[in-house]
């Protein structure tokens, strides 16, 4: 008997130890995307030219590196993962959606190039710039009229384009290619882009948001930026006049930051040597968002593939609260109508299982709490669903032992025998029924994905606290009140039946 009590007070202490840790440490469950609103997108890889199939590893890498965007975004606990040859991005509580899902997909594919020439959108470029990128059509006047007259935000590292104007002021841009890298022993064929870059960072200076890079060293790298800036402080064919140095007021070349077929900044270049962490991308009254924006995307990187929106869904914070609302009053009304059948069929017995729930919900809760803080578990509508359904679950344990004792008690045993009877048989049928439940939640778990994995997760989590609080709560404190007289003098009370010694007859 006492080690009968030690198990259910040791729990009960357990128990509200566990709602006071949570309560004091500020802990509370994450809620999912679905429940507090955000963004998600389903990638999907653009098949290769060559018609090759792209490899795991490529789509691993792309993970990797919209992983690193996300986290860049300071979004708590994302969710990015594949899905076969898709990539799945869940991103919660970010409050621009749209911003959000048109960064991670960006290839961001960044480029140097030297500006031959700026206009105004729809205006004809000059022959003789054009005539820089396709010489064979030199001295043509109608051929270089028909050529690039359209933006070409596909245009290879190593072709002239016409890109754009990021804030979309009708600006165009034609552009010579990426030049070579210097050191072609080592990089055959490879040209100035982003991978020169070691990292990048947005600041405020002189009242005026900038981004800051700093290259590597050697080639790829730095050396290879200052051989174009050699060409266009001299204003060259490669990289011609289209700017004046503020410091000296002469002509000289620009060079474009183009990422996608989108002009970031196009600076005049007056000097030929940098330092490594000299070069700052700045103008065009670059706002905050717009600076951090694409420091992040040169930070990280460009992705291995490109990506295109399946499925996008976003998610407004109001209907995220609105179904967290629907499933908590889901979850009560429930649990109103389970606690009103367990008082009227079971009656005093119905308060111990209503206090077995309790004990179990509150080591869930606790459970949930430090989970979602600790190691980022988010609760969602599927999870709530699966909370749920573990009502019926241990609402079933506890039917399963009720209805063993009272058939015990028809049988013609006393209560405190058929209590002690009962339990052993009941536990054992009830870890068998429970761990069938928990065998279809581990395969849900592990063979499917999204949101189907929360629904098995939690209903898992909860069977297994409904074990526990059977054996240690609910089983010791029947026994305790089998021992009192009350329950063997009034079994009506406890919703067991009364067996006439005499007569034997039975009355419920």
């Amino acid at each position: 008997m006492r080690r009968q009590l030690t198990f259910a007070i040791g729990i009960i202490i357990v128990a509200l130890a566990g709602v006071i840790y949570t309560i004091t440490s500020g802990n509370e469950p994450l809620l999912g995307l679905d429940l507090q609103g955000g963004a998600s997108v389903v990638l999907e890889p653009e098949p290769n030219e060559d018609g090759s199939e792209i490899s795991d590893e490529v789509l691993d890498q792309a993970v990797d590196i919209i992983r690193n965007r996300v986290d860049g975004l300071g979004v708590r606990e994302p969710e990015i993962s594949r899905q076969g040859s898709t990539i799945l991005v869940q991103i919660p509580g970010v409050e621009d959606q749209q911003r959000a899902i048109e960064l991670v997909g960006q290839t961001a594919e960044l480029r140097f190039r030297p500006l031959l020439q700026e206009s105004v959108a729809g205006s004809p470029f000059a022959a003789a710039n054009i005539a820089l990128c396709a010489p064979e059509s030199a001295g043509d006047e109608e051929a270089l009229a028909g050529l690039y007259t359209e933006p070409t935000p596909d245009a290879d590292a190593d072709e002239c384009m016409v890109a754009v104007d990021r804030a979309g002021l009708g600006i165009q841009y034609l552009l010579g290619p990426a030049p070579l890298l210097v050191d072609q022993q080592a990089n055959p064929g490879a040209r100035l882009t982003g991978e020169v870059l070691e990292t990048a960072a947005a600041r405020l200076q002189l009242a005026e948001w900038v981004v800051n890079i700093s290259f590597r060293s050697g080639s790829p790298g730095i050396d290879d930026f200052n051989a174009l800036a050699s060409e266009c402080s001299r204003g060259t064919q490669v990289c011609p006049p289209t700017g004046t140095s503020p410091a000296t007021g002469a002509f000289v070349g620009r060079v474009a930051v183009e990422i996608d077929g989108i002009v970031e900044s196009a600076p005049t270049v007056g000097i030929s040597n940098f330092e490594r962490g000299q070069v700052v991308i700045s103008g065009g009254a670059m706002t905050e968002r717009v600076a951090k924006d694409l420091a992040l995307v040169l930070r990280f990187g460009s992705l291995p593939v490109e990506l295109t929106p399946q499925e996008s869904r976003i998610v407004s914070s109001t209907l995220g609260e609105d179904a967290l609302d629907a499933g908590i009053v889901a979850g009560i009304i429930g649990l109103a109508l389970v606690s009103v059948y367990l008082l009227v069929y079971y009656r005093f017995l119905g308060v111990v299982a209503i206090a077995s729930l309790a004990v179990s919900g509150a080591l869930l809760w606790t459970m949930i709490s430090w989970l979602g803080e600790s190691q980022g578990l988010a609760l969602t509508l599927a999870g709530v669903t699966g909370l749920i359904v573990s009502i019926g679950v241990s609402v079933d344990s506890n039917v399963v032992y009720f209805e063993h004792l009272k058939e015990d008690v028809r049988s013609g045993r006393t209560v405190r025998s058929a209590v002690e009877r009962a339990f052993p048989i009941a536990f054992s049928t009830i870890v068998k029924a429970d761990v069938a439940s928990l065998i279809a939640a581990v395969v849900l778990y592990f063979l499917t994905v999204g949101q189907v994995k929360g629904f098995a997760l939690f209903l898992g989590l909860a069977t297994v606290l409904d074990l526990i609080a059977t054996y240690f709560f609910m089983g010791p404190v029947i026994r305790g009140m089998a021992r009192r007289e009350s329950m063997s003098s009034h079994p009506k009370r406890f919703g067991i039946p009364f067996v006439d010694a005499q007569t034997s007859q039975v009355s419920s």
